[in-house]
């Protein structure tokens, strides 16, 4: 039976300065989320492996990650933060690909004021150094970005290239125009996968119901159908909105309409396949 993996969570050690994102409304977040924390959720979720991903675009926590993949089996790889915009990045890959847990490597795109920032020359050179290492490239953006993301996309055809949170959809007011003609235009790329992750904090955290997230997940399989989408918590940002355990019962729920080699893959054959946790990086 194919293990079922959590494609996105985080691990922080709190901080008011090094968080500052975290505002009152999340208040619940601020404190140390760990991975004896995590461990006790998955056993109850009957999730059986994880992928750590950055929170902070520091090196000194893409190290922090790595060692803690090292000392916890279950966490079967990290997405790492690394400079690849700047002059120094060839150095520093060259110094992570010694890490095999590093699966990958993500930017806070959806953070930068300038959309095209992911077109900019000094990023594109550092994106076309990850295929060369075996490293997924993560795409952190709002739906706005998708048409960049297309374009960063186009550009690098056989580099391995994953969404988060689907480009975080207007699910608390219920849009669906122009992000969802947006993102079948990104799916159409054969190298880009999507995770289903981070929905729950899109919704409304008071009030939603496993209604609203429907649509938003149907238009993702009519998109990249069950091949190419994954499974991810956001933990411990989800637990502003649910539990762990509910999240991962109301995406089996949505998803119980696969047929159970499709549930395998969206729940854990795709991240094993596209992260290479069994063994060598893509």
């Amino acid at each position: 039976m194919i293990k079922c993996v959590d494609a996105h969570h985080h691990f922080w050690t709190y901080s008011s300065a090094e968080y500052g994102w975290i505002d009152d409304t999340m208040h619940m977040l601020r404190r140390d989320f760990l991975p004896h924390d995590l461990l006790i959720e998955i056993e109850a979720a009957g999730v059986q492996e994880t992928i750590v991903v950055q929170a902070r675009q520091t090196l000194e926590e893409t190290r922090w990650l790595l060692n803690l993949a090292s000392d916890y089996s279950f966490v079967a790889g990290v997405i790492g933060w690394a400079p690849i915009g700047s002059p120094g990045f060839p150095a520093e890959l060259e110094s992570l690909d010694l890490e095999p847990k590093l699966k990958g490597l993500r930017h806070v795109l959806q953070d930068e004021p300038n959309g095209a920032y992911m077109l900019s020359d000094t990023f594109l050179r550092g994106i076309a150094l990850l295929k060369g290492k075996g490293l997924v490239y993560d795409i952190l953006i709002r739906e706005r970005q998708l048409p960049y993301a297309t374009r960063l996309v186009d550009l690098y055809p056989d580099q391995i290239f994953v969404l988060d949170h689907l480009a975080k959809p207007r699910i608390c007011t219920g849009e669906i125009s122009p992000w969802r003609e947006r993102l079948r235009e990104l799916a159409l790329r054969p190298n880009v996968y999507c995770k289903l992750s981070g929905l729950v904090t899109e919704a409304d955290w008071n009030k939603w119901a496993i209604g609203d997230l429907r649509p938003y997940v149907e238009v993702a399989l009519d998109c990249f159908g069950p091949q190419r989408l994954l499974a991810g918590s956001d933990w411990p940002v989800c637990i502003a909105a649910s539990s762990y355990q509910m999240w991962w019962h109301c995406l089996r729920e949505l998803l119980s309409d696969l047929s159970p080699f499709e549930f395998g893959s969206v729940f854990g054959g795709n991240a094993i396949q596209v992260y290479g946790l069994n063994g060598d990086k893509q």
